[in-house]
């Protein structure tokens, strides 16, 4: 489903004339030193996504409707199904509507190869959903080793700050509707160059993830920068992909730092103006 991401800061008279992607507009009432006034407030829109690979289906997560072929993708990469992006021959979004409930079916064709491990991790875990443990049997199951080291970035203090200070500027639903997270592609000198937006901090991550790989993009080349906490789910999507460096505008989890060093991930938390705390500064790689 291709639809234009809303993300250019907006002034109050436009947000009334502009319809922008991921938000629907609802009757509300707003209260103000005791007086009530009626009032039409823009409302982030969220709607179950299921992936479905060749006619299985494997998860249904609670998502943003903006960019889903990322997504389905990026989930994809993320979550190990598939190993390349090639690996993913064709994505199909198709609305439906069940027990009265809408959502969106993302239909997957994936290799042989990997549907036919797909099938075989089905076989004793049932599906996750975006929160990575859901469904999970075994302890293994539930945090999962990072398969290899990254080649991560030394921090960059004011590469850091920029990327931030940039990434409250480019995140347009939010400006809109205050309930959606953002994960930015920064280039080294911290310049946003890719922003996703999400009302799930993982969904907006594995759609940037999504995009980086489609576009073959050099994970050496940049970082991530979140408006959310580092959590474990967070510091394992983004070692996963390759990128070396994390930065969040919240705190790591203590799993999420150890996580981050077993994959020689840089991780910055409370990135918040000039301010910013290091948990793991990554090591050069033995060669």
């Amino acid at each position: 489903m291709a639809r234009e991401r809303y993300d250019a800061p907006m002034k109050p008279e436009e947000r009334q004339a502009a319809t922008p992607a991921g938000a629907v507009q609802l009757d509300a009432t707003v209260l103000r030193g005791g007086t009530a006034s009626a009032s039409q407030e823009w409302v982030a829109d969220e709607v179950p996504v299921a992936m479905v690979y060749n006619g299985i289906s494997h998860a249904v997560m609670l998502a943003s409707p903006l960019d889903l072929e990322d997504f389905a993708l990026g989930f994809s990469l993320s979550e190990g199904i598939l190993d390349h992006a090639d690996d993913l021959l064709d994505c199909e979004p198709v609305e439906a509507e069940i027990e009265g409930a809408s959502g969106i079916t993302l239909d997957l064709r994936i290799t042989l190869r990997t549907f036919q491990r797909l099938k075989e991790h089905r076989r004793t875990l049932a599906g996750r959903t975006g929160c990575g443990v859901c469904g999970a049997e075994r302890l293994a199951d539930a945090v999962r080793p990072v398969k290899r080291a990254v080649a991560g970035l030394a921090v960059d203090p004011a590469a850091v700050q920029r990327a931030m200070a940039e990434l409250g500027t480019r995140q347009g639903l939010q400006q809109t509707t205050g309930a959606t997270h953002a994960a930015a592609w920064c280039a080294l000198d911290g310049e946003v160059l890719v922003l996703r937006e999400d009302v799930g901090r993982h969904n907006a991550l594995d759609k940037l993830v999504g995009h980086l790989a489609k576009a073959g993009n050099d994970p050496r080349t940049g970082f991530v920068a979140v408006t959310s906490r580092a959590s474990y789910e967070m510091v394992h999507k983004t070692a996963t992909a390759g990128i070396g460096l994390l930065a969040a505008i919240s705190a790591p989890t203590a799993l999420a730092v150890r996580v981050a060093e077993q994959a020689n991930l840089s991780l910055v938390g409370f990135a918040r103006g000039d301010r910013a705390t290091v948990y793991h500064e990554a090591r050069p790689l033995e060669t």
